[in-house]
């Protein structure tokens, strides 16, 4: 298969230092093939799209592509292939998922801050403000935000056609890409439906991270880099069990990083999901303990969830759900995974390389501290 109009034809590197720098060539690739669109919309749509390009470029660690690029290549995938560039710019599509999801996210969370900077809701209400427009301000940037996000997704798609896949290696693609979108959405959802307090059991909890975060971050893009590979049902069934036991620790990663994480490293206010009342698995073993064991702990951390706390609060807060066992229940979730996801990885016939490359990312993605 050869590249199509569009598609980038250098050379793909091997080397997974330099994975990011591909990624994100291929992103700001796509991002000027769309101009010729956008410009046709005005200056609106035009200062819209470049802050969808900021966004996307200004930082983040590529996890989604790379893990889709490195389950292509340990189902056979060949990075000196002529297939390669187009597989590079489908797994690269990710990224445009993921932003949707960010924007998104944001803006269902309050969050004034992302990597640093203000989140793209804050950044549109800023600009309204400051030129003095009718209506309100922070309407105005959540409405643009979401518009934003919107055609993140729709961009997503976009890249994913302009790749010019092979049409049989899209038509092992396509169904896996639609199941992925579908159950990051499902997966936000039932986040919204979690925060309202209607179940704060532990399986509520992991059922979110199976689909909001484990599915689109690991699992799924995995499945699609075997997909593209044609790889044989073992080894999907294996990368999808690693990707999920992965994926959900991950995931708790980030919970124990949301409530404990240090701002100037992880770019986000500390105590953060506490303030916004997110059941975290972490937050939901601190209530079963305290449920069964504390029940004026139980009720100070519901009447706390949620609510404008104070850095003294959110510091007490942390003292009572360490003291309650719940961080070390996470960690040793977190350690059971891991181990678990290793070893449907290294029992599968992955290449040597991709389950050295899968190993270190693993690790990477479970042990970090932003």
């Amino acid at each position: 298969m050869s590249a199509g109009p569009g598609t980038p034809t250098r050379p793909v590197s091997t080397d997974a230092a330099t994975l990011v720098t591909a990624v994100e060539a291929a992103l700001e690739e796509f991002f000027v093939t769309r101009r010729e669109y956008v410009d046709e919309l005005g200056p609106v749509f035009v200062t819209a799209a470049e802050a969808l390009r900021d966004f996307v470029l200004r930082g983040g660690k590529r996890t989604r592509p790379a893990f889709a690029w490195t389950g292509w290549l340990g189902a056979g995938g060949d990075p000196t292939g002529p297939e390669a560039p187009a597989v590079l710019q489908a797994c690269s599509a990710l990224e445009l998922v993921q932003a949707c999801a960010l924007v998104h996210d944001d803006i269902i969370d309050s969050s004034r801050t992302r990597r640093g900077f203000p989140t793209v809701h804050v950044d549109f209400e800023r600009r309204h403000r400051e030129r003095g427009w009718g209506g309100d301000s922070a309407h105005f940037g959540t409405s643009v935000a979401i518009l934003i996000g919107d055609l993140a997704l729709a961009w997503a798609d976009d890249m994913v056609a302009a790749a010019r896949l092979d049409p049989a290696a899209y038509a092992r693609f396509a169904p896996v890409w639609a199941g992925m979108r579908t159950e990051v959405m499902g997966g936000q959802l039932l986040d919204i439906h979690g925060e309202a307090g209607a179940d704060d059991s532990v399986e509520a909890a992991l059922r979110i991270n199976r689909y909001k975060t484990a599915a689109y971050t690991i699992e799924r893009p995995l499945h699609l880099g075997a997909a593209l590979a044609d790889a044989d049902p073992d080894l999907i069934a294996a990368y999808r069990e690693f990707g999920t036991d992965i994926g959900i620790a991950f995931q708790l990663r980030d919970d124990l990083l949301g409530v404990f994480g240090d701002p100037a490293i992880t770019g986000k206010p500390s105590g953060d999901d506490l303030r916004e009342g997110k059941r975290t698995v972490l937050i939901a073993e601190a209530l079963r303990h305290a449920d069964a064991d504390d029940p004026a702990a139980a009720k100070l951390l519901r009447a706390s969830l949620g609510t404008n706390l104070s850095v003294d609060e959110v510091i007490d807060l942390r003292a009572l759900i360490t003291d309650l066992g719940a961080v070390d229940d996470v960690e040793q979730r977190i350690t059971d995974l891991t181990d678990r996801g290793l070893s449907a990885l290294e029992s599968s016939s992955a290449s040597p390389e991709a389950k050295r490359r899968l190993h270190a990312m693993a690790v990477a993605a479970t042990k970090r501290v932003a």
